[in-house]
């Protein structure tokens, strides 16, 4: 791997994982305290999996974008799907802040949804210039669908 493109991938990471680390900086801890007290469906899944789950999709994620700017010359369908991850990545940041660091999880709710279409726009874009890209980001679409599920669950339910 040449020494930029090497660059591009580590820079494309550690944007993703920066990111990932700024909402844990809101969820843990609130995990044993607020989120503890809240009503949840059956279905919801031990809070260990969550730390996992997110690194994997985050990894996914920076290798889609890696793939998106080293791989295909300047285009406007190019800076589309670029856009469009960036949207997806800053309300996925904007998502935790909301519901674990403000506790609103109406609002979290709101910007959930506003995700979701976000990752769907975004998988769209990558499959006009690249399919591997957009496959990539599918986990992400499939965990943020039962994340908002999860997220509308809690809503009825609080």
């Amino acid at each position: 791997m040449k020494t930029l493109s090497f660059f591009r991938l580590v820079l494309a990471v550690g944007l993703c994982l920066a990111v990932g680390a700024l909402g844990s900086l809101a969820t843990t801890p609130q995990i044993p305290t607020w989120y503890a007290t809240l009503a949840k469906p059956s279905w919801t899944p031990p809070d260990a999996v969550f730390p996992i789950v997110w690194t994997t999709l985050y990894v996914l994620m920076a290798v889609t974008l890696w793939r998106l700017w080293q791989l295909h010359a300047p285009s406007s369908h190019r800076r589309l799907a670029v856009v469009l991850w960036l949207v997806q990545l800053a309300l996925n940041a904007v998502w935790s802040q909301v519901f674990f660091g403000l506790e609103a999880i109406v609002w979290a709710l709101a910007v959930i949804v506003m995700l979701w279409i976000a990752i769907l726009a975004t998988i769209l874009a990558c499959a006009r210039i690249d399919r591997i890209a957009a496959w990539l980001m599918a986990p992400y679409l499939v965990w943020v669908s039962y994340a908002l599920a999860l997220n509308a669950a809690i809503v009825a339910m609080n």
